[in-house]
């Protein structure tokens, strides 16, 4: 059996346990979250080290894209090389290939038609792939980069503005506590007057797309007639979302057991099958290998 293990910067409360077959092949597949506390993931990293066939690493990126480099986040650097046998990886491959295949897949199938919707992307540094095919389907862009990930109330509109503002400010944005960046806890802000600069981008969108701890952190309580395509969800999040009215819920990753995992985990599962360490795999070769397993988005209609 191989066993994978995705230690994430988020909450224990979204902790999980499954067991799945994959290309024959028995997997044993947990999260561990560790509250924002990095010592603590890097403590259950090198207690893992050699044990397991892989790690994921969730809540935190090591890198971030601007002006057509990557920059390794600083405080991911430690987490990183606690992994000194066991081969850890971030989901940033599969972010950046199966994210944009997934809108493809969903326009090809007719379960979504993008053409002239408004498609709000709260983070787009480290899903620029997922905001790139979401263009090219034909949605007009809001990237929330600046308000949802740095409280600065301006929102881009274009990928051109988005992607100069990337070069210019990623150099400075890995050197900043990551705790500033990414809605690690669980508690939502409670003053409404604070709420309502996010909430109006989330009424003139059609499509609400992104990590889904930005989303649920500044979501109105009504999100009737609303698309969102995210990631990591739990059954919890699952019935939030109906209670909320929310007409359809796309996962980029697959379901198990009701869950669906971060891209680090689908990342981790590919490095554990192919005994390659992800630098070793070409991007032609992870797509084949999803193609392969079958890996196909989670589609949800409520209503």
């Amino acid at each position: 059996m191989k066993r994978v293990v995705s230690v994430s910067i988020g909450s224990s409360k979204r902790n999980h346990k499954v067991f799945a077959n994959i290309k024959g092949v028995e997997f044993e597949i947990e999260r561990i979250g560790t509250d924002g506390d990095i010592k603590k993931a890097i403590e259950i990293i090198k207690s893992l080290d050699g044990k397991v066939d892989a790690f994921g690493m969730g809540g935190i990126d090591i890198v971030l894209y601007g002006g057509g480099k990557n920059y390794v986040i600083r405080e991911a650097i430690p987490i990183k090389n606690a992994a000194k046998k066991t081969p850890l990886v971030d989901g940033t491959g599969v972010k950046n290939t199966f994210e944009k295949w997934v809108i493809k897949y969903l326009q090809e199938n007719n379960i979504i038609d993008f053409k002239g919707k408004t498609a709000l992307v709260v983070c787009a540094l480290d899903r620029y792939k997922l905001a790139e095919g979401l263009y090219e389907a034909g949605c007009k862009l809001l990237l929330g980069d600046a308000l949802f990930a740095l409280g600065i109330p301006f929102m881009i509109k274009s990928l051109k503005t988005f992607y100069y503002l990337a070069a210019l400010l990623v150099p400075f944005i890995i050197k900043l506590p990551f705790s500033m960046l990414y809605p690690n806890d669980d508690k939502k802000e409670q003053d409404p007057k604070n709420l309502q600069k996010y909430w109006k981008y989330y009424e003139i969108a059609d499509i609400i797309a992104g990590d889904y701890k930005y989303i649920q952190k500044y979501m109105p309580d009504s999100l009737e007639g609303k698309i969102i395509i995210t990631n990591t969800i739990t059954k919890e999040d699952v019935e939030d979302l109906k209670v909320r009215k929310l007409k359809m819920l796309v996962t980029t990753t697959p379901e198990f057991d009701g869950r669906s995992f971060g891209t680090n985990v689908v990342e981790a599962i590919l490095v554990a099958l192919t005994g390659k360490r992800l630098e070793e795999m070409s991007q032609q070769e992870v797509e084949k290998l999803i193609k392969e397993i079958d890996f196909k988005p989670r589609v949800e209609i409520f209503y």
